[in-house]
């Protein structure tokens, strides 16, 4: 297998602290923002994170798959999730710790529960609205109440990071 060659894309609104681990051809968007000792590798392919997520320290995001792994916008990836799906929606929700294996995709507006595993044995498509819970992994299907609060509160949430995160962390200069 030839080298990893690094080769980061960040827009210049994104906020990338220093203390990040970036591996192979990542492209971050506009409003997006990583915390420090979050990690960050395109081992076989190209990793896209859409604008406006946020990925929070000690999150993980892989792609070992040949082919590009795409972020759609607005997603949070809280604190010790690992995430290796080919294709992720928009406005989900990977909580504290949660697992997320590369044979599924995930739609948009879905909501991993803390601690969860989702690691099913083919290729599968989490839908939209689907949340995952409790030790063994139990989904359901939200209304989509409250989504617009959702969305609102996501946005301020990614906005305090923008301003905040600057003043304590060294930044990665926009490419």
């Amino acid at each position: 297998m030839p080298p990893i060659r690094d080769k980061f894309s960040i827009h210049s609104k994104a906020v990338v602290c220093q203390d990040v681990e970036l591996k192979g051809d990542i492209t971050i968007g506009a409003g997006t923002v990583v915390h420090p000792k979050a990690t960050i590798f395109a081992l076989a392919a190209p990793i896209v994170i859409g604008t406006g997520c946020i990925v929070e320290e000690g999150a993980i995001i892989v792609n070992r798959r040949k082919e590009v792994m795409r972020i759609g916008d607005e997603n949070l990836f809280e604190i010790g999730c690992r995430i290796e799906c080919p294709l992720v929606g928009n406005y989900n929700t990977f909580s504290t710790r949660s697992r997320v294996h590369h044979t599924i995709r995930i739609s948009s507006f879905c909501v991993i529960g803390a601690g969860c595993l989702l690691v099913p044995t083919e290729e599968e498509t989490l839908e939209d609205y689907s949340m995952v819970y409790g030790p063994a992994a139990e989904r359901r299907r939200w209304s989509g109440r409250g989504k617009v609060q959702e969305i609102d509160l996501r946005r301020k949430h990614a906005e305090y990071l923008r301003e905040m995160l600057p003043k304590f962390n060294r930044l990665i200069k926009d490419t």
